[in-house]
């Protein structure tokens, strides 16, 4: 009941703290993936320097951590669909459809004062110090799951393993550079 209480006014301090959704190209993952005018961390920048109240930023870090925590689930389930000798095509479907879902939500999920100064997560203080760069791995990690997505749509499964292999190494590359490992 709290989380389902704590997801919808996370969203909406969101919403409320950047003009909605209809001004903020940030809550836009489609327009920041399909957008090619505008520079490639401009949405992710925007949303970074945005300024929070602690408890809002303890929201927002709350949100950002369930939210990867369910991409990291997704995406073990595709690893464990495609090892196995007959992928469950329901399973690999909807896997890939829950992290593209959640990778647009993403570009939301790192404004300025949720880093480690405001408590314990794993994302680096790197995000916000070099924002061009951890905007950039943003978007190639969403542009990976809707490639991803989009291929489990269809019927080949080398293709999906193919564009799952990409998704891992988007998630690599970020992690790589910008995430610390937490212990539960």
């Amino acid at each position: 009941m709290r989380i389902a209480f704590l997801v919808p006014l996370a969203s909406l301090v969101l919403l409320a703290g950047c003009g909605g959704p209809e001004t903020s190209q940030a809550n836009n993952a489609q327009a920041n993936i399909s957008n090619e005018a505008r520079p490639a961390d401009s949405a992710a920048a925007s949303n970074l320097e945005a300024r929070l109240s602690l408890g809002d930023a303890k929201k927002v870090m709350h949100v950002r951590h369930e939210g990867m925590e369910a991409i990291g689930k997704s995406f073990k389930m595709l690893r464990r669909e495609f090892d196995s000798a007959s992928p469950s095509m329901p399973t690999v479907r909807a896997s890939a459809s829950q992290i593209a879902r959640l990778s647009k939500r993403a570009s939301a999920w790192f404004p300025a004062g949720t880093g480690p100064e405001t408590g314990k997560t794993g994302a680096k203080p790197e995000i916000w110090q070099n924002q061009r760069d951890f905007a950039a791995k943003l978007l190639a990690f969403q542009k990976a799951a809707f490639v991803m997505n989009a291929a489990a749509s269809g019927q080949d499964v080398s293709a999906m393993k193919a564009r799952y292999a990409d998704l891992g190494g988007a998630c690599k590359a970020c992690h790589d550079k910008y995430r610390s490992e937490m212990k539960h």
